[in-house]
């Protein structure tokens, strides 16, 4: 029975939902599950962390993220424990830090990934801009994996066993590169990556007060809000709602897509959505091809009604 690590994430003190897919992941493999967690109190998080056999407490005077720290840290952990596989969350801490880790422990990366089996160290993620599915087959010492959220379906654990708690201290490592501030938004976003429900709009939401509509369809729907790229290009949207490639990339049950084409950019940051709906008064666009279900006709009059509708049957 091999050991492997989870990167429990948290931001700003709290839990982040994905770190269940996570720990569900491991504890289906059958495998030895070390959970780390950068933390000063561990006890607000030891009920989410229950059939596993580890929890590796990281502490230190100063645990804010600081990537090249927490890397070394982390590549510590890796080789004290002698751990084969290595998992997070494909987030944005997440696409910062596992390179770093990668080159730190030596070990091989695969990102964005849709499957993982811990046990044989494959994973299955997409390729070519979505186009296929690539299976990739790990055979170095430690393999790394960051997996897409929202792709595994989260099991509460049956055992009711709390872990072994273990301490280890934050590595004191040179910071070639160093977060000096962080910038919060002032409006209380849901984080699209997780977002079970997103309303995105495009190009023909023509203005910024316009996403005002597909507020009022996410809030029924207790959704995130995104945009195309277009549409932050033009100014509508701020860039933290931009899905797509150069975006982010979102696996939702319901993707709502309001007056946005579908091309190839915008699709591949969320071709997973479970369901797909497409509203475009071009019946010819390109989204109603890659959609599960389409509505043709002006948004300004579909999305209204469609927000009433569902909130008479909610």
């Amino acid at each position: 029975m091999a050991d492997i690590g989870l990167y429990i994430e948290l931001k700003e003190g709290v839990f982040k939902k994905s770190n269940r897919e996570l720990l569900t992941l491991a504890r289906q493999s059958g495998q030895n599950v070390h959970a780390v967690i950068f933390c000063a109190d561990l006890q607000p998080y030891l009920p989410e962390l229950k059939g596993i056999q580890t929890v590796i407490q990281v502490q230190g005077a100063d645990l804010t993220y600081q990537p090249d720290r927490y890397a070394q840290t982390l590549a510590a952990i890796i080789s004290e424990f002698k751990l084969t596989a290595f998992c997070g969350i494909f987030s944005a801490r997440g696409k910062d830090l596992f390179p770093r880790l990668a080159a730190k422990a030596k070990a091989s990366l695969v990102n964005d990934c849709l499957a993982v089996d811990l046990g044989a160290r494959k994973a299955i993620k997409p390729v070519y801009s979505g186009k296929l599915l690539a299976e990739y087959q790990v055979d170095d010492e430690t393999a790394l994996f960051t997996i897409r959220p929202n792709v595994i379906a989260m099991e509460e654990s049956a055992a009711d066993a709390r872990p072994e708690i273990k301490f280890f201290q934050l590595h004191p490592a040179a910071e070639k590169t160093k977060i000096t501030q962080v910038v919060k938004s002032t409006a209380q976003k849901i984080d699209l990556t997780e977002a079970e429900a997103i309303v995105s709009g495009g190009r023909a939401m023509k203005n910024k007060e316009n996403f005002a509509i597909l507020e009022d369809l996410a809030a029924v729907l207790k959704a995130g809000v995104g945009a195309s790229r277009a549409a932050v290009d033009a100014e509508y949207a701020s860039a933290d709602m931009q899905v797509g490639q150069t975006g982010k990339v979102v696996n939702p049950k319901l993707y709502i897509a309001c007056g946005i084409s579908g091309a190839i950019q915008h699709f591949v940051g969320m071709k997973t959505s479970k369901i797909i709906v497409a509203i475009n008064k071009d019946p010819e666009a390109p989204i109603f091809k890659k959609a599960d279900y389409g509505i043709v006709g002006d948004l300004f009059v579909i999305v209204p009604l469609l927000k009433d509708e569902l909130k008479k049957f909610l």
